[in-house]
């Protein structure tokens, strides 16, 4: 798909300011989000975005003639290579990252581009040409966050109708111009805690495990047999998509010529596992493959769950696959533990520095990732409060200074690869903290910050650019 691209220097951004500590935690539910890949920032934020403009703009509709969408900084630097046009058009077309079949996907876009035409939700037409309509501007930038996009409507003589700042922060998350919009607050939560130091002290207070004070915290909002629900559909849908990588074959799409590889790995591991009495090298081996899996999905637009990102959705699901195939005794008790767990961490993380490779570079993706992965398996395997933070600094600990250097603007050189590296640390990690009292000596909240100093240092061409590291140094075709 062709669409108008503006070329000049990259954007320089500033990082948001901290938290204030007003809000409760992040909820399982918005961690971890069922949508299509192959980005959560740069496809799943996108299009959910345009879907809340075109809800602002409901009581506009008969005055709409044109409308036109602006990407800028990351989103506009890799956008086409992570499917922001395509998401763009898909949510203001009204469909929704989480109900969309992925197999129907470029059916709908191909009708869009021949047609020329956007259908609002009153049932009214207008023009709407993404070959113009959509902008990507690698000039202007924002302070807020590195991926900003603009909707503005206009009417018949051309005057401006509604215009929306929106920021895709990572994850799928999204917020609006804070200034222009500002946001409500959720209910309040027995087990407040902004970083881990509070949530340990929690613990040690009420006598609860994280999982527990987690699932008390998501109880407010919905019943805890509606929260393990949940659980259960989301590591469904992890399931499923690692069935679906394993059994799949054939080029990735995008100018790199990658071939899918979880197959063959799998089979590979299979084979070894016959063959030789080395159950530890083959449970690696079957890991590597679950993670490839998914994130061959993830770059083919498959459906996948963000663990915290969709260029980090392959570590959180693998190392679940692990503890199912690989741990005793499994239990559904035990897989949620393994969620809620996640969950608390992913949250600290996000709060106190960000989940956004656009902010943090992979540090903040894969490295997010894996701590989340090993505090969960740690909580599934009955570890402390204290083993687990450990599990989960160890492997945030030894991602620190990963850049987002992807080749090409696409989400598959080097990011398929560290999703496997990601998971083994994972594990590893949880298998060190298990083998420990949970006393150590760097905290997972000094490792925390240590992560956002650190992406505030990165230069922007580290951060989701492409425009250094692998993605000009390797060739892409």
């Amino acid at each position: 798909m062709s669409l108008n691209t503006i070329v000049n220097h990259p954007p320089q951004t500033l990082m948001p300011p901290r938290s204030t500590g007003r809000d409760p935690p992040v909820a399982l539910c918005d961690l971890f989000k069922i949508g299509i890949g192959p980005s959560s920032s740069h496809t799943v934020g996108p299009m959910k975005a345009a879907g809340l403009f075109l809800q602002h703009l409901e009581q506009h509709w008969d005055q709409v003639h044109r409308l036109v969408a602006t990407v800028y900084g990351s989103l506009a630097w890799t956008g086409k290579g992570h499917a922001t046009d395509k998401a763009l058009m898909l949510g203001l077309a009204g469909e929704r990252a989480d109900t969309i079949d992925p197999d129907l996907v470029e059916q709908k876009l191909l009708a869009m581009l021949a047609n020329c035409k956007l259908t609002l939700p009153d049932g009214r037409s207008i023009q709407f040409d993404p070959k113009s309509d959509i902008v990507f501007d690698t000039v202007q930038s924002f302070p807020r966050h590195p991926n900003a996009m603009t909707f503005e409507t206009f009417d018949a003589a051309g005057r401006s109708v509604l215009r929306e700042l929106w920021f895709s922060i990572g994850g799928g998350f999204v917020e609006q111009d804070q200034a222009a919009h500002p946001t409500s607050c959720r209910p309040t939560v027995p087990y407040p805690y902004d970083n881990a130091e509070t949530l340990l002290a929690l613990g040690r207070s009420s006598g609860l495990s994280i999982a527990a004070m987690v699932l008390a915290n998501e109880t407010v909002e919905r019943s805890e047999t509606e929260t393990l629900n949940a659980v259960d559909r989301i590591a469904a849908a992890m399931h499923v998509c690692i069935d679906r990588g394993l059994s799949r074959e054939g080029p990735l799409p995008g100018g790199l010529k990658i071939k899918r590889r979880a197959k063959g790995l799998y089979e590979k591991a299979e084979a070894a596992r016959r063959s030789s009495n080395r159950a530890g090298l083959d449970a690696m081996n079957y890991v590597s493959a679950f993670a490839i899996a998914v994130n061959e999905e993830n770059a083919c637009g498959g459906r996948v769950v963000t663990a915290p990102t969709n260029g980090a959705a392959g570590v959180v699901p693998a190392v679940l696959r692990y503890y199912r195939d690989f741990c005793t005794p499994y239990e559904r008790q035990g897989m949620a533990n393994y969620f809620l767990a996640a969950t608390a961490i992913g949250g600290i993380i996000k709060r106190n520095a960000s989940i956004s490779g656009a902010e943090m570079g992979c540090q903040g993706e894969v490295g997010s990732a894996a701590a989340m992965a090993a505090a969960g398996l740690a909580a599934a395997l009955g570890g402390s409060n204290g083993q687990i933070e450990n599990a989960a600094e160890i492997a945030l600990e030894h991602h620190l200074g990963m850049t987002c250097d992807p080749i090409g603007g696409l989400v598959q050189i080097p990011c398929i690869e560290r999703n496997a590296f990601g998971a083994i640390k994972a594990i590893n990690a949880a298998s060190m903290a298990l083998h420990g009292d949970g006393t150590h000596r760097v905290s997972l909240d000094q490792a925390i910050e240590t992560l956002r100093q650190t992406g505030t240092d990165m230069q922007s061409k580290y951060r989701e650019t492409s425009r250094g590291g692998l993605a000009v140094n390797v060739p892409e075709c």
